[in-house]
């Protein structure tokens, strides 16, 4: 099973929005997928859609069989603000795990924002990026916020900044080389390696944000999609 978080920078985005999306990875991972809405800011800022994700998460985990689905063989997966979702739900999971909690066994996380931390060269370099600029990132990011102080926030919105992440499951990240959020992706795996978790980061050079929506359309967006979807499967069956 897989548990679906759609993207669209905290504000925007919903199920039939992304449909397309979790279909494709129903169809590339063999898998059944659970498609999570969650509240959205500014109306509901952080934690709400977090808190939102975490209670999908446990209701899957608990009625999995029912729906025919393995409780054994759940991944989280998102794109964008549902990629930085499902590592956070990843880690939640992992936290949990003393007080029964559920066991995701593997995370796909398509450019997600892992850091905030807008020093990251990339940042810079695709400031003017095409589907997402420095600005909307900015923007989005306050929205989100709330009251939160974004020069220090807690790893359940920027997952990258916790303290201790071993013993996650492992992870696949794509990233694009034209988005302001390619580095985040990339430090974040970095940070999963260097605590000994398995992960793998591909950069799809050629790409933008949101290249899944670009998937059997442009040939690198559909590779990429594939790439991913490739390790997922493999990730679902151990």
């Amino acid at each position: 099973m897989v548990l679906y978080f759609h993207g669209g920078g905290f504000v925007v985005g919903d199920l039939d929005t992304h449909d397309g999306s979790a279909r494709q990875h129903a169809v590339g991972a063999d898998a059944m997928v659970v498609s999570v809405d969650y509240r959205l800011a500014p109306e509901h800022p952080f934690p709400a859609a977090v808190e939102d994700a975490w209670a999908a998460t446990l209701w899957v985990a608990e009625h999995a069989a029912e729906l025919g689905g393995d409780p054994n063989r759940i991944a989280a997966a998102g794109d964008s603000a549902g990629g930085t979702i499902a590592a956070v739900m990843a880690q939640q999971a992992r936290d949990s795990a003393d007080d029964g909690g559920p066991d995701l066994i593997f995370q796909l996380l398509w450019y997600p924002s892992t850091m905030w931390d807008a020093s990251l060269p990339s940042f810079t370099e695709n400031a003017a990026a095409p589907i997402l600029d420095g600005k909307a990132v900015a923007q989005f990011s306050r929205w989100y916020a709330g009251e939160v102080d974004l020069s220090d926030p807690p790893p359940a919105m920027a997952p990258g900044r916790a303290k201790d992440l071993s013993g996650l499951a492992p992870a696949y990240i794509g990233v694009a080389g034209h988005d302001p959020l390619r580095d985040d992706g990339i430090r974040y795996g970095e940070l999963l390696a260097a605590a000994g978790v398995a992960v793998e980061v591909h950069n799809a050079e050629t790409l933008v944000h949101g290249y899944l929506g670009y998937a059997g359309v442009v040939p690198a967006a559909t590779a990429a999609l594939e790439r991913g979807l490739a390790a997922l499967r493999s990730g679902l069956r151990g």
